[in-house]
């Protein structure tokens, strides 16, 4: 079938297409490029996902109301895979306004048009982070997520309440995705798996908050794209046991439905360095520095209820995605040829 995806020159969004390309689908992708991390990055998985048949890209930022409504008007999506987004936490306290622009405005345009074209299954991303200072682990989605610790999470819930309201009033299937921080090759350049990296190599000072003992769910990329995949297939559809006088928080009397998607396993950041070290052969300068606002302590998946939807189990341990990233990691910052580089690595 024609599949949108929108953020397709980003991290998961390269990933995800190339997947489904592999699996005969036609992908129309669709990014704005905008500079929040290197744009030659983002155009180096272009290159990538051009090179395959199938594929078709559109420069199109999501607040283009008239630019999506064109893109729906010219063509059928059964499948829209929503991943566009202003993406970072720090960056949230600098550039509030960013986020408003981009993940409220631009997803409430990615919704319309959806109800608009009678898309059949909205899968759109969420993220850990809606979890916000919780202690409560494992994270499941049945928690109450009402207290985050920055704009960014607020915009992600956000983005799951106005899909909870489509799926109400127009009976749009619509499917959230929570994240638990993913890594992996052509990963983004300011999560901390590059940032570690780049810093270990060059002799940098590296910040580490909290004194590394914040504990992260990391999920490797591969893990997340079969998990996409598996529930793209599935679209939600009204919960069976819907009770209004018991209601529940990842599901409704309408077609929609809120999962994780993490390896269920949280290590300490000061493992992650640990595991850079030994596979880079280089000691890192570590500057600890205080636990910061707008972080919590743990990120922890539950992952019951994706596994009961559609079987999926996560395969990559930390140390092996580890190890898979710097080899990525050296062939594309070594001068590598993207297409050595594309097809050594995942």
């Amino acid at each position: 079938m024609s599949v949108l995806v929108t953020g397709a020159a980003g991290f998961i969004g390269f990933h995800l297409c190339r997947r489904l390309l592999e699996q005969g689908h036609a992908v129309v992708g669709i990014d704005n490029l905008n500079e929040y991390y290197s744009v030659a990055l983002k155009e180096a998985r272009l290159e990538i996902l051009r090179a395959r048949a199938g594929f078709s890209f559109q420069r199109l930022d999501i607040t283009d109301g008239e630019g999506l409504a064109a893109l729906f008007a010219a063509q059928t999506f059964p499948l829209v895979i929503h991943l566009a987004a202003q993406a970072g936490v720090r960056y949230s306290r600098r550039n509030p306004l960013a986020y408003v622009h981009s993940n409220l405005v631009g997803f409430a345009h990615i919704l319309e048009e959806c109800r608009r074209c009678r898309t059949g299954h909205l899968v759109y991303a969420s993220s850990s982070s809606v979890y916000g200072g919780s202690a409560r682990v494992p994270f499941r989605e049945t928690d109450a997520v009402d207290h985050p610790l920055n704009l960014y999470a607020a915009t992600k819930r956000s983005n799951e309440l106005m899909a909870h309201a489509y799926s109400h009033l127009y009976g749009l299937p619509t499917t959230g995705l929570r994240f638990f921080t993913v890594y992996g090759p052509w990963g983004r350049p300011d999560m901390a798996l590059y940032l570690f990296t780049r810093a270990i190599l060059a002799g940098e000072p590296l910040p580490v908050f909290n004194q590394g003992r914040m504990r992260r769910d990391f999920t490797y990329i591969d893990d997340v794209i079969e998990a996409v995949l598996r529930i793209a297939r599935i679209p939600a559809a009204p919960a069976p046991d819907w009770n209004p006088l018991q209601p529940l928080l990842d599901r409704g009397a309408s077609p929609y439905r809120i999962y994780n998607i993490g390896q269920g396993r949280p290590e300490e950041v000061g493992t992650l360095i640990a595991l850079l070290e030994k596979h880079l052969g280089k000691r890192a300068n570590l500057q600890f520095l205080p636990l910061q606002p707008e972080d919590g302590e743990i990120t922890f998946a539950a992952g019951e209820a994706l596994q009961q939807a559609c079987g999926f189990s996560p395969r990559v341990s930390l140390e092996e995605g580890v190890e898979r990233f710097i080899r990525w990691y050296r062939h594309y910052h070594g001068g590598a040829s993207r297409g050595k580089a594309e097809g050594a690595f995942s």
